[in-house]
């Protein structure tokens, strides 16, 4: 059984509705059915199919058939027959051959070394620690095909990963059409959405699946493929994806499995062992709320310091001195508030002094130095800004792992002999962008910068310490470039602002490099969402995390 004749759900004067040829040799009249009520559903089913398993049930489809995997795969000698009955396609018979039949190949076959560069995609691909599972273990090189793919490895595949890969195989117009589709779950899936935009989220869907028909057989369109133009109606009516989501419920499956120790009784294990927890966790609450010491529970585990930044190695401590030193002192003065009002006091002090030069930015920005040239007036220093101004230890403890608001960082160098990859940064801050060398006048804006952190350090001011991140990032001109498609890419062997080479540990975010199967030489970047969200307070600002769904690159292929 398939669903096709998904050109009902388009606008009436859409232009796809009378390309007969290009889909079921139909002019397309009919409108789209009506939506039942909530009491007509609730009388129908019980229960509702959420979007992990759609989502999941799309990329086994998907994958399936691009790497024509037997049992997955809805493309076979069945198939293209039903195709030859239907008078669509008609090109693509199956052809009767000495010892079996051939299949011609048709706009969604892989050639055999387009299944290779897929797979060494996935293959070489390492994402952060609790990303998904690694995928290099998810791929057979000798069968050119990707098993034990659980639920949530589909849907960090289908939203991130598979775009990428298909990046240099396919016709331009089906890889457009697959990388729509996997955008639209990465949008219906995100934390925040627009709700003013689920109107033309829902359109451009439509136009997808339509341009999906236009190119997969009709075995591809089975109810699943059905069922996501009805995903965005849910959204409105029930709220976003991940409050309905079984993701969480799958992973505390995994804990109450941890309770067993006693195979014979394994509901017992999990009563008593949930019981002992609840109350460790009552008495905890009731005597950090009395101010008293719990003895045996580590501190990062208790209330409110979940954001605690804390070290996941042993320190190796180093002697630094001169301009490094001083470099990483002058990250921790700027990026602190009890600094700025000198800071700003600093800068009115070169205006006035230096009035010729005041239009030239790049001059005083270059001839601003907090750190030498601080005037702290001794009536209103903060104790803060007091050890700071004393300058820190020129022995510094540095790691190779460190835990910063939830996420694990680690250096470079460990993850060279690691299969994940928890080294690579960016960074969003205001800065000077400037044209060329010789451009006096740069202008100001907020502008991403990427890195891979070299090593992780503590700048310790006697009384506190500060992690900072050692990083090297990419040139920002010529290294890093936007692709048609929306994919950022960026050289990382062509390193810049090495004036500049440190950041506070809190004021990154995590991302993952994918190599480019286009250009070896380039990498794609991959932005890791925000999975985390202990310890945050009802006033704090939620980013929006809601992205565009679809490029409008996109829309010259349809």
């Amino acid at each position: 059984m398939v669903f096709l004749k998904n050109r009902r759900f388009l606008r009436r004067n859409h232009p796809y509705r009378k390309q007969a040829a290009a889909f079921d040799n139909m002019i397309e009249n009919e409108v789209a059915p009506e939506p039942l009520s909530g009491e007509e559903v609730l009388a129908m089913v019980r229960h509702i199919l959420d979007v992990m398993h759609i989502e999941k049930n799309c990329c086994d489809a998907i994958i399936g058939t691009l790497l024509n995997i037997p049992g997955k795969t809805k493309d076979g000698a069945a198939c293209r027959l039903d195709m030859v009955d239907m008078g669509i396609k008609t090109d693509l018979k199956v052809v009767a051959g000495e010892k079996k039949a051939k299949l011609p190949l048709a706009s969604w076959n892989l050639l055999h070394h387009e299944k290779k560069i897929v797979c060494r995609s996935f293959f070489g691909m390492s994402v952060p620690t609790r990303f998904s599972s690694n995928i290099s273990n998810l791929v057979s090189m000798e069968d050119l095909k990707l098993v034990g793919l659980k639920s949530h490895d589909c849907h960090t595949v289908m939203q991130y990963l598979l775009p990428v890969a298909l990046r240099s195989v396919l016709e331009k117009p089906v890889r457009y059409a697959i990388i729509r589709f996997c955008l639209f779950f990465k949008a219906i899936c995100s934390k925040v959405i627009n709700v003013s935009r689920l109107k033309q989220m829902q359109a451009d869907l439509v136009d997808t699946v339509c341009l999906l028909e236009k190119f997969f057989p009709p075995s591809f369109f089975d109810i699943m493929i059905h069922l996501t133009v009805h995903l965005v109606r849910e959204v409105e009516s029930c709220g976003p994806v991940f409050f309905r989501w079984m993701f969480p419920f799958g992973r505390y499956m995994k804990v109450l499995k941890g309770y067993v120790k006693n195979r014979h009784f394994p509901e017992g294990c999990m009563s008593e062992k949930y019981i002992v927890e609840e109350a460790v966790e009552y008495l905890e609450e009731r005597i950090h709320s009395e101010g008293g010491i719990t003895v045996g529970i580590p501190s990062t585990s208790k209330a409110g310091n979940y954001k605690q930044s804390r070290p996941l190695s042993r320190p190796t401590i180093i002697s630094v001195y001169g301009k490094l030193m001083h470099l990483a002192h002058l990250c921790v003065l700027q990026n602190t508030e009890d600094v700025q009002p000198y800071i700003k006091e600093h800068n009115e002090y070169l205006e006035l002094i230096y009035p010729n030069n005041v239009k030239n930015k790049k001059w005083m920005r270059e001839k601003h130095n907090v750190a030498n040239q601080l005037r702290l007036k001794s009536d209103k220093v903060s104790q803060t800004l007091r050890w700071m101004a004393a300058g820190p230890k020129n022995q510094v403890p540095t790691y190779a792992a460190y835990h910063v608001n939830g996420v694990d960082y680690n250096t470079k160098e460990r993850d060279s002999v690691r299969s994940f990859q928890n080294s690579s940064v960016t960074l969003l801050a205001n800065a000077m962008q400037v044209a060329s060398a010789r451009d006096q006048n740069p202008s100001d804006g907020a502008m991403d910068f990427y890195g891979v952190i070299r090593s992780i350090w503590e700048v310790d001011y006697y009384k506190f310490r500060v992690p900072v991140f050692h990083c090297d990032w990419v040139e920002s001109t010529r290294a890093v470039k936007v692709e048609e498609l929306g994919f950022m890419l960026v050289k990382l062997n062509r390193l810049g602002h090495l004036n500049d080479p440190f950041v506070l540990a809190t004021h990154v975010k995590q991302i993952f490099y994918i190599e480019d199967p286009l250009n070896a030489e380039w990498s794609v970047v991959v932005r890791c969402p925000d999975i985390d969200y202990h310890g945050v307070d009802d006033d704090d600002e939620v980013e929006d995390t809601d992205e565009q769904a679809f490029i409008p690159a996109m829309y010259a292929i349809s």
